[in-house]
């Protein structure tokens, strides 16, 4: 099937009039650009809804608020996870307690990410004391919950299962990459900051959706600059991401995360499928991708989302 004629199978526009609860995983990218070569996007975030579970993954700039413009108040959710440490990442998730986001949350705000996290956090936390608030009954209230990782199963209820594997960030050690298995009959996965990695192929072989990060600079800018070569080489290039869309075969490839120096995103998307002839996609902020029976690219949810008491 070609490219065009797969992007016109895909689902674009709402379909209204579902009665029963969302059974299966939309993702919501609330930012999509790891620097600010767009001034209309915001830091790396990304929401995974996968049944009733309702999970962060990296919380940068502005991402706390893409989150409520989503609908979705910071006290709901279920867990958070960071992929590495740099502020791209983690920026908001300070702010889902110091501003009092998640106040009125029944238990802690659960955190995960690589070694160091916790330390993080908790420095953080002791950093905003002054300003802790207290439950109704007067204690005081425990903003966060936090936990350093390892290649693992990391999180898991009844239906979702949250899998932690190593990626290869260059001297940023260690990095992760996340996939969810919803029932075992839907699984997406999250590259986070990577190059090349055969770790990720591994862990992403027949999902539904691959969301891979991807770095680009005119040739000119990188000619002259050796800390822009420095950078790009902790990252996947175009040509990269396609490799890796080969060798793992999605359902469906997204482009988020992006890293863009001088050069346009119909010039990275162009570049990934001259050598990627499957479905593959450039993402943008509160881009929603839905996967029950089909798989749907979105504007918006297909149905509300159901407030938590």
């Amino acid at each position: 099937m070609s490219a065009a004629s797969w992007r016109f199978a895909l689902l674009l526009t709402c379909w209204a009039g579902h009665a029963q609860a969302f059974d299966g995983i939309r993702v919501t990218l609330l930012g999509t650009h790891a620097t600010a070569a767009s001034t209309a996007s915001v830091g790396v975030g990304t929401l995974v809804e996968a049944g009733d579970q309702i999970l962060l993954f990296d919380g940068g700039e502005d991402v706390a608020q893409r989150l409520d413009q989503a609908g979705v108040p910071p006290k709901d959710l279920d867990a958070v996870f960071l992929t590495h440490l740099q502020p791209q990442q983690t920026t908001d998730v300070h702010k889902l307690w110091f501003s009092g986001l998640t106040r009125y949350r029944n238990e802690p705000l659960l955190v995960y990410g690589p070694r160091g996290t916790s330390e993080m956090l908790q420095s953080g936390e002791q950093a905003g004391a002054g300003g802790v608030s207290q439950r109704a009954d007067g204690s005081p209230e425990t903003a966060v919950d936090a936990h350093d990782i390892e290649e693992n199963v990391i999180y898991r209820t009844e239906q979702v299962t949250v899998t932690a594997f190593v990626v290869d960030h260059g001297p940023i050690k260690p990095a992760y990459g996340f996939r969810v298995d919803y029932r075992a009959q839907r699984a997406i996965v999250l590259s986070g900051a990577t190059r090349y990695s055969e770790n990720l192929v591994h862990n992403a072989r027949g999902v539904q959706l691959l969301v891979h990060e991807v770095a680009a600079a005119n040739e000119r800018a990188l000619e002259s600059s050796q800390e822009l070569r420095d950078i790009l080489a902790t990252h996947s290039s175009p040509e990269d991401a396609a490799r890796v869309f080969r060798a793992a075969r999605p359902y469906l490839a997204v482009l988020s995360q992006i890293l863009a120096f001088d050069v346009s995103d119909d010039e990275i998307l162009r570049r990934t499928r001259a050598t990627y002839r499957g479905p593959v996609e450039l993402g943008r902020d509160q881009m929603v991708i839905e996967i029950q029976r089909e798989l749907q690219i979105r504007n918006a949810p297909s149905e509300p989302r159901r407030a938590r008491e």
